[in-house]
């Protein structure tokens, strides 16, 4: 990808004689083309490495595409080579400002505004944006500076683009102020793309997406080499669900603005779009690019998270090193938020690290209780692919709170499951300690077998009212019936009760004629086992004989169905189908 940029850069000088002035270079920057601006201040700072702007405009440039540090240099290097140049002090106090250090930041205004004697309007102006630019804002300053700027140059629509986001920054519910300082920037220039954009924004903002997505085109339409519209766009169609359009205008954004920079904010709105193999396959070519950006890490992490699965472990162990990265690289005073930590849990338990991961996550909930429910999902997915129910009941009841509406279908389903699995584990050392003692010939029961029979009745009745839950969420799935009916099989092994036979006949209802060889066919198998077991319990003869040749209908080879139908010496009923298996 560099030596693309390279060559392109040598073309363009080339074509231009390495003529650029600085106007043509800001432009670059406002272009957001960062790589190709970079090269043309270069080269202006080549021919003239005394001049000031220069450095503050390559220093902005850096600031732009996300790299503060290289920035500051190239400020401090405007200094260093010209001391009374007043607008590297306002590029150092901008990066001072987005550090916290407010009064040190005032303090390098102050030289600016003082060097310039407050007749510099661009001065003026860019202390305006700094106030709005970083976490540390302050719009009260950036209206009292664009003002003054306005005075000395009332008809630069510069200033007016600065005031309506100093006055959106000021109210951000109140758009009628900015929308006419933007206006009055596009009436003082009609074709200043940067002003058509705001208003654009500002319409997106109200979620009036085809006026906002009217503006982007309008910017298009007077300079088609507009990168930034082309990016708004992309995150207008993402803002309204259309990811396709959302990422067919980010590659159009990268065809225009073909630098590092740019796959990065591309890779982004691919793990926006859930595009977690393109967006990896973005950060691997920009690691062999030795692109160097903190927060690539964080989000190939991420990325490599959510793209493993039980065929691609090796993603998992990517995304763990990246991670890794990412904390070494942040530091112990960086602020992290609470998916960092979530992240970092998924990939630590996904790699074989369970208990690790668990303290990472609870370190996300602990940060944000709001990411809890999600959290307990993850956590309880990766403790149902190892088959540790008793943590998938843990997690799962600590978001539901007391109440299973609290779920979603999925947490339902594992829940239920969880419940069976571990009853149906315990029902089989009870039977196998009932049957120990008879061969003992001793009594089989006993106050520990009672207690143990009456936490196997609650782990069934517990799953059954997820399952319950399940089918109110999912009322067509034959799964959430056919899981019903087992737990209740469970509960009712004699089949004294018809709850079971409710649930299977339920599954035979809601099968669809196409599914019944297909999709759901084990789902049928079994209802229909099931209730030929009811009816011989039940000493329907004719109505057991209907469901198992059913059953054999359905699978000629069915040994149930075989015993009872041909039965080659007297035969005890046949056991309820539900094994446990499937979905």
């Amino acid at each position: 990808m560099k030596t693309t940029l390279i060559t392109a850069t040598i073309l363009l000088m080339g074509l231009s004689g390495i003529s650029q002035n600085l106007q043509e270079s800001i432009t670059r920057t406002d272009n957001e083309n960062f790589e190709i601006a970079a090269a043309q201040f270069r080269s202006l700072i080549a021919k003239e490495p005394s001049k000031g702007e220069n450095y503050f405009y390559y220093g902005e440039n850096f600031y732009k595409s996300g790299d503060p540090d290289s920035a500051m240099i190239m400020y401090s290097k405007g200094v260093e080579l010209n001391a009374t140049s007043p607008l590297n002090y306002v590029g150092i106090g901008k990066i001072l400002l987005s550090q916290g250090k407010v009064n040190d930041a005032k303090t390098q205004f102050y030289k600016a505004t003082t060097l310039s004697a407050n007749k510099n309007a661009e001065v003026l102006r860019k202390i305006a944006e700094s106030w709005l630019a970083t976490d540390n804002k302050n719009p009260d300053e950036a209206l009292t500076l664009v003002n003054l700027a306005i005075k000395l140059e009332p008809k630069n629509p510069e200033n007016y683009i600065i005031l309506g986001d100093a006055q959106l920054e000021k109210n951000p519910t109140d758009g009628s102020a900015p929308i006419k300082s933007y206006q009055m920037a596009t009436t003082l220039n009609s074709k200043s793309t940067r002003g058509i954009l705001r208003e654009g924004k500002l319409y997106q903002r109200g979620r009036n997406y085809q006026l906002a997505l009217d503006f982007y085109k309008k910017a298009i339409t007077i300079d088609a080499t507009y990168a930034p519209a082309f990016r708004e766009i992309a995150e207008l169609y993402f803002l309204a669900g259309q990811p396709a359009k959302s990422i067919e205008n980010w590659k159009k954004y990268i065809e225009l603005n073909n630098s590092d920079y740019a796959h990065y904010r591309f890779m982004s709105a691919l793990f926006s779009n859930k595009q977690y193999a393109e967006a990896v396959a973005e950060y691997e070519m920009l690691k062999k690019s030795n692109f160097d950006n903190l927060y690539l890490e964080r989000l190939a992490a991420y990325s490599y998270a959510e793209m493993g699965n039980k065929s691609d472990t090796a993603a998992y162990t990517k995304g763990l090193m990246a991670i890794n990265k990412f904390f070494t690289k942040a530091g112990p005073t960086f602020k992290y938020i609470a998916n960092d930590y979530k992240y970092k849990g998924v990939l630590l338990a996904k790699s074989g690290k369970d208990s690790l991961g668990m303290i990472e996550m609870n370190k996300a909930i602990a940060m944000d209780s709001s990411l809890a429910g999600d959290v307990y999902t993850t956590m309880a997915g990766i403790s149902v692919k190892a088959k540790k129910y008793d943590k998938v009941i843990f997690y799962l009841e600590k978001k539901a709170k007391g109440s299973y509406k609290n779920l979603n279908a999925n947490d339902c389903f594992d829940l239920g499951k969880a419940y069976y699995f571990n009853g149906a584990a315990k029902q089989k050392e009870l039977n196998e300690a009932r049957e120990a003692l008879a061969k003992k010939k001793k009594p089989t029961d006993n106050p520990e077998l009672s207690a143990k029979d009456a936490e196997v009745t609650m782990l069934f009745s517990n799953a059954d009212s997820a399952f319950k839950q399940l089918a109110v969420i999912n009322p067509s799935w034959p799964w959430a019936y056919t899981w019903r009916g087992r737990a209740n099989a469970s509960l009712d092994p004699k089949a004294l009760k018809d709850s079971t036979k409710t649930y299977y006949e339920k599954v035979i209802q809601l099968v669809k004629p196409e599914e019944r060889n297909s999709t759901y066919k084990a789902n049928l198998i079994e209802a229909y086992e099931y209730l030929g077991y009811y009816y011989v319990t039940r000493k329907d003869e004719a109505k057991a004989k209907e469901n198992w040749l059913i059953v054999k209908e359905l699978d000629p080879s069915n040994e149930k169905a075989n015993n009872y139908l041909n039965p080659k010496k007297p035969q005890a009923p046949a056991k309820p189908g539900g094994t446990g298996g499937g979905r």
